[in-house]
């Protein structure tokens, strides 16, 4: 699945990343607590999180994940839009909350790490 399908699948928007909305998205993830993705996140993983801190965009940049998806319409402070940008990751917002945004995508067919 392409990230173009989750933002319309999600009803999201890209704030980051726009020019790689034709790339391939091979898992999902979810969790709130980064401790959570250091230990169970993949390479080239999208994670679903409601964390907006710039801890989220180190995290993901240490496990090299592709993006973030921010959950429950959170506001995303101006210093971790920056961070995503100077470290090409993708950051996307939607205004659902965690548990129906991952409902929707594994509806439409994009699976966690532990079903690959």
């Amino acid at each position: 699945m392409k990230i173009k399908d989750v933002v319309k699948i999600i009803d999201g928007e890209i704030i980051v990343g726009k020019e790689r909305i034709n790339e391939e998205v091979n898992s999902i993830g979810a969790a709130d607590m980064m401790s959570d993705v250091l230990a169970l996140s993949k390479p080239g993983m999208l994670i679903l999180t409601g964390n907006t801190s710039t801890q989220a965009v180190r995290t993901a940049i240490v496990t090299d994940l592709m993006g973030l998806v921010i959950v429950r319409g959170k506001e995303i402070p101006p210093t971790t839009v920056e961070m995503a940008k100077e470290s090409n990751l993708i950051l996307i917002k939607t205004n659902n909350y965690m548990y129906s945004t991952c409902g929707k995508l594994y509806s439409a067919g994009l699976r966690g790490i532990d079903e690959h």
